[in-house]
């Protein structure tokens, strides 16, 4: 697919997402006459803000969107970003999140080119095989999720981002308490029938005065089997999930003007399954294991930020993460059923955000220095090398803002890394380096219109897995990406108190030197890829409380093989369908919000591989009173794949799931 013809094909969905948008005008202005009585309607806004202030393709999902979705793992929670394709994305330990055509796979849980970040602890990319995603976590201990898409925005936050990167923020008391001093607490029940799901989720939050705030949050998530749109069972023979989580989160603010404060964070997530196919893909039948799941996250941060130093704002943190998955073969021994596999990553970083203006330049210059030692522990009969990874990195980010109109940002990163053998191997060591950066520009016309571009590379440097390749462990992964967009932001455009935002983005990516796919039959060893593709993101309001918010990717992808028997190019595996998501909804007031929402997929029939297409809709409803007895009380009721349809979503190894009807109610005392 040529970018003229991707162009094209956006370009008639954005037509139509105006046209859409214009049409509606009327239908929603009688039923607001009709309605009136409902009372004060908030000014135009949506469940998702477009980010059009920035040339990075960034999309932000807050926590009111994160109640709102109902949603039973992380990646549920991120699958309505443009580029984002979710691999068996309804259970957290055999999924897996992809960005662009990069991460999970139907053999790794990640590729290593797409980075997850908890409260800025970086979570694994090592490719564990079959056993999917290493985000074991729960959506009810956050309050915002930032999905960065591409190489761009990256390199304050690691090297070798291909794909992008989504760092989640944990939610803090000051969400419960308002800033007002006191105790608050949260009480949450979910319930789905597909699985006959229940989730419970209980946060109590202190801030005794100003300075100091502490929060506690428990979860538990209880999900059995689940069927898909013809009534068959979703991989039956894993069993019940069963997934405790719990937050720990406090705050101390000191200094003269509060310009200080000490915040501590620890998260906790663990999962048993007994009797379980050990391929949590459902590909390959290798044996069954009891197995599991640990995930811990703990941050200590320190921050000053004198108000009448506007250089210095400096942050110093520690940060852990500890992933264990421990399996045990029902019949045994068994080398890869008995595997063991734990990891354990230590930083420390510095980093300062300065102020300052030379001439008529005005900076926003962020930079830091992180240290980071990751442990994985040497599996049974070497399935998984073991071994140590040291890095030391240094960053810098300025973000220039010439007048009213420039904006220009570049970017580098220098990472140096050593790898070290686990000694009950040998003690081989590998030194690598590498100077990574880029730059974006964004130019505002001071009308709502800007266009903005970028051009950046990346290096990924050897992973533990290649301790064992005495050529791969040598070898960087490249690539270099460039982007160039336009975006819209206004109000009163097609009638007075609406608005409207968009965002369009091109992007196209060439890695070279790849060694993750070596040895996969379905890849053929891949050495390098190309991809272009193009993303919307669009969101249009109306005084009224009518909204509609849409997304968009379109995309294609080139392999080219090395020694391979076919043909040494052909389209690449890991390719997304293409796809539109469209939410038509309407707010009255603060209390009810109901809305609409669609995903379209293309069919995709490249390369010998073959995905229908498909549409599903879901359907959901929040009521918030303000007033009365039931104050404080959210009540959410959700409808997904209303029209119980069978479908396989691409790079997934099951269907989806079949209609479930989701109702979680929560009062906060």
């Amino acid at each position: 697919m040529s970018f003229r013809t991707t162009k094209a094909k956006l370009s008639a969905s954005t037509a139509a997402l105006i046209a859409i948008s214009a049409a509606s005008g009327a239908f929603a202005q009688d039923a607001a006459d009709a309605d009136g009585y409902l009372g004060t309607i908030v000014l135009g806004e949506g469940k998702r803000t477009v980010q059009t202030d920035t040339a990075v393709p960034v999309t932000i999902v807050d926590q009111a969107e994160i109640e709102d979705r109902q949603a039973g793992t992380i990646a549920e929670l991120i699958d309505t970003v443009p580029g984002v394709t979710l691999v068996n994305g309804t259970t957290a330990a055999g999924s897996g999140i992809n960005i662009r055509g990069y991460g999970a796979n139907s053999t790794y849980g990640t590729d290593g080119k797409v980075l997850v970040q908890i409260d800025g602890a970086t979570k694994g990319s090592e490719e564990l095989y079959r056993i999917g995603s290493q985000l074991y976590t729960d959506p009810f201990l956050y309050r915002e999720i930032e999905v960065l898409r591409g190489t761009i925005g990256s390199f304050e936050y690691g090297s070798g981002v291909f794909g992008g990167v989504v760092r989640l923020e944990t939610i803090d008391a000051s969400d419960l308490t308002g800033g007002e001093l006191g105790f608050v607490g949260r009480q949450t029940l979910e319930f789905s029938t597909n699985g006959n799901g229940l989730a419970s989720s209980t946060t109590l939050a202190w801030q005794p005065d100003e300075q100091f705030e502490v929060l506690f949050n428990y979860s538990r998530r209880q999900l059995g089997v689940r069927t898909d749109g013809d009534g068959n069972q979703i991989n039956p023979n894993a069993g019940d999930i069963d997934d405790p989580s719990g937050l720990l989160k406090a705050r101390y603010t000191f200094g003269a003007g509060n310009d200080q404060f000490v915040e501590f964070s620890y998260t906790k997530t663990q999962q048993e399954q007994f009797d379980v196919p050990y391929d949590q893909f459902g590909t390959a039948a290798f044996g069954n294991v009891d197995r599991y799941i640990e995930n811990e996250v703990a941050t200590l941060r320190y921050n000053y930020n004198p108000g009448d130093v506007s250089w210095l704002n400096v942050t110093a943190e520690i940060l852990y993460s500890d992933e264990l998955v421990e399996s045990e073969a029902i019949v045994g021994p068994n080398p890869l059923l008995d595997a063991d596999n734990r990891y354990r990553t230590t930083t420390l970083r510095v980093k300062n955000e300065a102020l300052f203006s030379t001439g008529a330049v005005a900076h926003q210059l962020r930079t830091g220095i992180e240290y980071i030692q990751r442990e994985r522990t040497d599996a049974t009969a070497g399935s998984a090398p073991g071994g140590t990874k040291e890095a030391l990195a240094f960053y810098a980010v300025d973000e220039m803002r010439i007048g009213d109109r420039w904006t220009i940002t570049p970017a580098l990163r220098y990472e140096n890394q050593t790898i070290t053998q686990d000694p009950i191997n040998g003690n081989a060591t590998y030194d690598k380096d590498a100077l990574m950066g880029g730059v974006s520009a964004r130019y505002a016309f001071g009308n709502g219109w800007a266009v903005f571009g970028s051009a950046a590379y990346t290096e990924n440097l050897p992973i533990i897995d290649d301790i064992d390749d005495s050529v791969y462990i040598g070898q960087s992964e490249k690539g270099r990406s460039y982007e160039i967009g336009v975006a819209y932001d206004g109000v009163d455009v097609f009638r007075s108190g609406d608005s409207l935002a968009f965002k369009i983005n091109y992007y196209n990516d060439h890695l070279t030197d790849l060694t993750t796919y070596v040895g996969r039959p379905e890849t053929e060893t891949v050495t390098a890829v190309d991809r272009e593709g193009i993303e919307l993101e669009a969101a249009y309001a109306m005084e009224n409380g009518y909204y509609i918010d849409a997304n968009a990717h379109i995309s294609n992808g080139t392999a080219y093989k090395k020694n391979s028997v076919f043909a040494p190019r052909g389209d690449w595996i890991q390719n997304p369908q293409d796809n539109l998501r469209l939410t038509v909804g309407r707010k009255f007031g603060e209390e009810l919000d109901l809305s609409w929402e669609t995903e379209l997929a293309k069919r995709y029939d490249e390369g010998g591989f073959v995905s229908p297409g498909f549409g599903v809709h879901n359907l959901r409803a929040t009521y918030v009173p303000q007033s009365g007895m039931l104050e404080g009380t959210n009540m959410r009721f959700g409808v997904e794949n209303l029209f119980d349809k069978a479908y396989q979503p691409r790079l997934s190894t099951r269907n989806a799931t079949g209609r479930t009807f989701k109702v979680t109610l929560s009062k906060t005392f």
